[in-house]
């Protein structure tokens, strides 16, 4: 028996979707590689084109032309030898933080055929091993959560050509040149003092993150800022690890420096939701005896009870610019449309300069 191939359908090319969307072909391959200089309209029109003629990319042609895997990694580095509850792998699957920031990149990954390949490094031999596989091509470039200022991570890929994109402003010079999103801790810090004061809490404290980590430093400096202009210098401050056994602790240490508390700003709504569930054992009420704020606006803020009233940082938006802006990167080094045809000449792309700040929303529920 033969098979007649003749009778087989012939496979979408660009071509086809560049004339079901009345657009050019290059039009349709900046799409399709993500460039963010394509107009909003005529986006919409390839990508209805692309859905209209079931357009499939050739990632085989395109790996061939463009050197290019259609994987981006998103890393976890944890600084080594931390005295902090837990593995570091079940911090990273229990942490909504974590969950958040893989959802925002899927978003905008998923539609364009890349994959999304997490990886953990937590000493000085798993950092060198990741650095060795980033490096032999396996990925295009990489998202990095990177939270401690001592992390030497961050500096090692600053001096790689892979485009890399960093969550939280880079912390040292030699890895200024890395491109970052983020969300204003300080000013978010300072909502919550503001929320508290207004309410008319004065005895206050706050369970602040690990002092190594500079986005706990910026919590801490912010709430702390704001309440020493109005003149509220004496604030109790307890130190826990953004865990919610942590948040507890915090609150119990906090206790019993100043009883007399009656106000609290705790640096995540993972550890606020310990310290919510401890002031309960103790026999206080929130926010009757203890008003309570959080930070982040996760789901931990909803398993409060009460709610908790958080600083919202809009983590999956932020995961999303980090997609867009690590894509950008990738597609500086070729323009190649993925039919194999014709595409760029596999040079290292360049880093943009470009980095966004997201700024942060107070949101009032139940614990304050």
């Amino acid at each position: 028996m033969t098979t007649d191939h003749r009778s087989q359908p012939r496979p979408v090319t660009l071509e086809h979707v560049a004339r079901a969307a009345g657009v050019s072909r290059a039009t349709v391959s900046r799409v399709i590689n993500g460039e963010a200089t394509v107009d909003p309209r005529l986006r919409k029109l390839v990508e209805e084109a692309i859905t209209q003629t079931r357009y499939v990319p050739n990632r085989a042609a395109r790996s061939l032309v463009t050197r290019r895997t259609d994987s981006v990694a998103l890393v976890v580095s944890e600084q080594e030898q931390r005295d902090i509850t837990g593995p570091f792998i079940g911090r990273i699957f229990t942490d909504p933080y974590f969950g958040r920031v893989a959802g925002g990149l899927l978003d905008v990954l998923r539609p364009r055929g890349v994959q999304v390949v997490l990886m953990l490094a937590d000493d000085e031999a798993s950092r060198a091993q990741l650095l060795g596989y980033l490096q032999q091509g396996h990925v295009d470039g990489v998202v990095l959560i990177s939270s401690h200022a001592a992390d030497p991570l961050p500096g090692l890929l600053a001096g790689t050509t892979l485009p890399a994109v960093l969550a939280g402003r880079p912390q040292a010079a030699a890895t200024a040149s890395l491109t970052y999103v983020d969300s204003d801790q300080v000013a978010g810090a300072r909502l919550a003092a503001d929320h508290l004061t207004s309410i008319g809490r004065r005895r206050l404290g706050t369970i602040a993150g690990p002092q190594d980590m500079p986005v706990a430093q910026e919590r801490l400096a912010g709430f702390r800022g704001a309440l020493e202009e109005r003149g509220l210098r004496e604030v109790a401050v307890a130190e826990g690890d953004f865990t919610q056994a942590s948040g507890g602790d915090g609150i119990r240490a906090l206790l019993a420096r100043r009883p007399d508390l009656d106000g609290v700003f705790v640096a995540s709504d993972l550890m606020a939701l310990g310290a919510v569930t401890m002031l309960h054992r103790l026999g206080k009420r929130v926010p009757e005896d203890v008003a309570v704020v959080g930070f982040d606006d996760s789901s931990s803020a909803l398993a409060s009870d009460p709610p908790l009233t958080t600083v919202r940082q809009p983590v999956e938006e932020m995961a999303a610019e980090m997609a867009r802006l690590l894509l950008r990167q990738i597609a500086g080094g070729s323009t190649d449309d993925g039919d194999g045809a014709d595409g760029g000449d596999g040079a290292a792309p360049e880093r943009p300069s470009s980095s966004v700040l997201f700024r942060p929303a107070l949101v009032v529920r139940g614990s304050a």
